[in-house]
């Protein structure tokens, strides 16, 4: 055994309809990106692409690559971009959530806005712009970190820097 988890047809299913819903194709590969992204919450793309590799078999860089900037071009996964950090990715879409990140480890979590209205799409001069989202991160340690950070020479360079 892989270690990895076994696909339910249920799984396979909602990520095939999810493909239709959005006019793109069913296909081996955007379905193990999409379970990918599922297994691995902000995930980089090396990373999902090794989780890929280990599901499938053999697949380019390339490939998984293209599959995560379609589906996120399309709206099935959504990507951020945290400063100082490669692109991740989530299959949470469509809520504006927004995300907090720690600057030793780089782990990054995902916060719930405000319930009752979306915050943030009012800018004070939105200088034409039809404002449809709003992307905050709050920057902190993870109480983990802080906890180690005793350990942690002063001049170690934070995850989101190095």
């Amino acid at each position: 055994m892989s270690g990895l988890p076994l696909i339910s047809l249920a799984m396979l299913d909602r990520h095939a309809e999810l493909l239709r819903q959005h006019g793109l194709h069913v296909t081996a590969q955007r379905l193990a990106v999409l379970r990918a992204v599922a297994n691995l919450p902000h995930g980089t793309a090396d990373a999902i692409t090794e989780h890929v590799r280990d599901e499938i078999g053999a697949v380019s860089r390339q490939a998984v690559y293209d599959a995560l900037n379609v589906l996120a071009d399309h709206g099935a996964l959504r990507r951020i971009h945290p400063a100082g950090s490669p692109a991740r990715f989530e299959d949470r879409v469509g809520d504006n959530h927004h995300h907090l990140i720690c600057r030793e480890c780089a782990r990054v979590l995902d916060v719930d806005c405000a319930v009752g209205y979306v915050p943030c799409l009012e800018a004070s001069n939105d200088h034409g712009f039809a404002i449809d989202e709003a992307e905050v991160v709050y920057w902190g340690t993870c109480p983990d970190c802080r906890r180690a950070g005793q350990s942690r020479p002063a001049d170690a360079a934070p995850a989101a820097n190095r």
